[in-house]
């Protein structure tokens, strides 16, 4: 356990046919991705399913996925992490090994998409990425993320599903100076606001420094994280896809952070910071994280 951060839960990872069956049981290690450590085993991740917590003796998270066999297993797991392209280490410096877990929020309806903007605690100041933010001790990443967006957005949100498990490894400074060896495990869901209102920051001198719902043909405009981008369009794509009238006659036949009046920077970011902040995907920190 890293210092002055939450003990990380111990995290499993499971695969499961289309009938529901488990097939395959791992532990993801340190610097792993779910996706490719299936494919390392066999298999290849059709969808997430869900992520299930609990707690004896220790916190432990199930993050489950509808995998089918591979033909050949074609991935490699040991790829060694990035580092920022000007971290200095001092000789003899070790980084920290660092795994987080954070949950966060695609919240899309008739006002946009619920986005959060990162404050001047961040190395990403005046960014864009979505809501969200670090399991607190033996939290449920379902329950962390209803907590975390009300505190980044003051908006209450209800849960639908998980929508993606996205992994990130790199070598980096938090901002305490100290050297890292991070991995950051983001459970992103989708979810709803039945009565949305103009979002305020309840957590006020943290990393979000506002909040907005962004109508979804603006978002090209936003100056969104790198990472967070890329999520994102994959995110809105599957939204599209889902509410398209194809998609509803198939599936019925089957049954089966307040709004900043500033203009956005664009930091190059080179060191770890706090919450969606690295430089290759924007992190996720913990206490990079509101």
């Amino acid at each position: 356990m890293t210092p002055g951060y939450p003990e990380p839960p111990r995290l499993i990872v499971v695969g499961v046919d289309v009938s529901g069956a488990e097939v395959v049981r791992l532990v993801l290690g340190h610097g792993d991705d779910p996706t490719t450590l299936l494919a390392v085993h066999g298999w290849e991740v059709r969808r997430a399913r869900d992520v299930i917590s609990r707690t004896v003796e220790k916190h432990v998270l199930t993050m489950s996925f509808v995998v089918e066999r591979l033909a050949v297993a074609a991935f490699e797991l040991d790829a060694p992490p990035h580092s920022d392209h000007d971290l200095v280490v001092a000789e003899g410096e070790i980084p920290e090994p660092h795994q987080r877990v954070a949950a966060y929020a695609f919240v899309a309806g008739p006002r946009g998409v619920l986005m959060t903007q990162f404050s001047d605690k961040t190395n990403a100041q005046g960014q864009w990425g979505l809501p969200g933010g670090g399991l607190e001790t033996a939290e449920a990443p379902d329950l962390a993320v209803v907590r975390e967006v009300w505190e980044e957005s003051g908006q209450v949100i209800e849960v639908s599903g998980l929508a993606l498990v996205h992994t990130s490894h790199w070598v980096g400074r938090a901002p305490t100076g100290r050297l890292e060896d991070f991995h950051a495990v983001r459970v992103v869901y989708r979810a709803s606001c039945h009565a949305p209102t103009e979002p305020v920051v309840h957590d006020v001198g943290g990393t979000t420094a506002s909040a907005a719902w962004v109508p979804l043909g603006d978002l090209d405009r936003l100056e969104i994280t790198p990472g967070w981008r890329t999520l994102l369009s994959g995110l809105v794509l599957a939204s599209d896809e889902a509410d398209s009238p194809k998609h509803h006659e198939q599936g019925t036949g089957n049954d089966d952070r307040a709004r900043s009046q500033g203009q956005p920077v664009n930091p190059q970011v080179r060191r770890l910071g706090r919450d969606d902040q690295c430089s290759e995907d924007q992190g996720d920190q913990p206490e990079h994280d509101g």
